[in-house]
Order: C-alpha cells, then structure tokens, then sequence
C-alpha cells in the first residue's frame, strides 16, 4: 500500500468554532467548507493538514458517532517558546507548562475547545540515556 496522503480529522459538535480555533492559533486555512466538514492546510507548509468533521454526520458508522476524545495532537515547531507565549497570551490552557525532557523535546500541552491536546513540540538532542535508543538517522541534530 502507497499512502499518498495522512491528517486527522477532529469529531466535533461544533465545526465552525473549532476550525477558527486552528485557524486563529496555527495558521491553518481552509481548502473546503461545509457546515459539517472543513479541511484546513497549513499556511506555512501545504504537506500539515487537518480536517474537522461534524461527529454526528451520517459518514461516521452510528455506533461510532460523538467527539473525538483520546487524541493527542503533535505540532512540531522551529520556535516552540515563540509559540508558548503567543498562546499563553492567547488565553489558552497551558496543561503542562514549557519544559525540556530528556527524551529529546522542548514542548508544552494546550487543548481545543473539544479538549484535544495539543503537544506543540521542538526536537532537542535527548540524554544520553536516551539517544542510545534512537535509530541514528532520527537523532535531533
């Protein structure tokens, strides 16, 4: 199987709202808009995508139709304490405050409105400890 392309999709109740939250935060902008479906792009890179679907749309199978929960969402940055401050200044829920961890991440945790998280991340060389369990090719540099 070639896969020529992946994003998530966020179940939501309400599309809109949740849209012009990664519209306004992480400059996403949109390729399509339904009321029950938009797909948004990056403005900074066309390959970063996501999309937001209406959770109790008739294409989600009935037994599986909501919001989503249990995500995690990633966004690795080039300047995650630019970002940190903009979004703090922003008024957004800091979950877990700016730090390093020694897994090889300088990041911080927000959410969406529907309670996703979002893990906005910079790579940084990890502890020793932890580099030995990296493939080399995926060491931060």
């Amino acid at each position: 199987m070639k896969t020529t392309s992946y994003y998530p999709v966020i179940m939501t109740d309400d599309v809109a709202a949740t849209a012009a939250f990664y519209q306004r935060h992480f400059c996403f902008e949109a390729l399509f808009s339904a009321d029950w479906y938009v797909h948004l792009q990056s403005a900074e890179d066309e390959k970063v995508t996501l999309a937001i679907l209406d959770g109790s749309h008739e294409t989600i199978p009935a037994g599986h139709r909501g919001r989503a929960s249990g995500i995690l969402l990633n966004f690795e940055v080039e300047d995650v304490d630019m970002v940190y401050d903009r979004l703090k200044h922003a008024g957004l829920p800091i979950l877990l405050d700016i730090r390093n961890e020694d897994f090889g991440q300088r990041h911080f945790i927000t959410a969406d409105p529907n309670g996703v998280l979002i893990d906005v991340i910079k790579p940084i060389p990890p502890s020793a400890e932890f580099a030995a369990q990296y493939e080399a090719s995926a060491l931060p540099q």
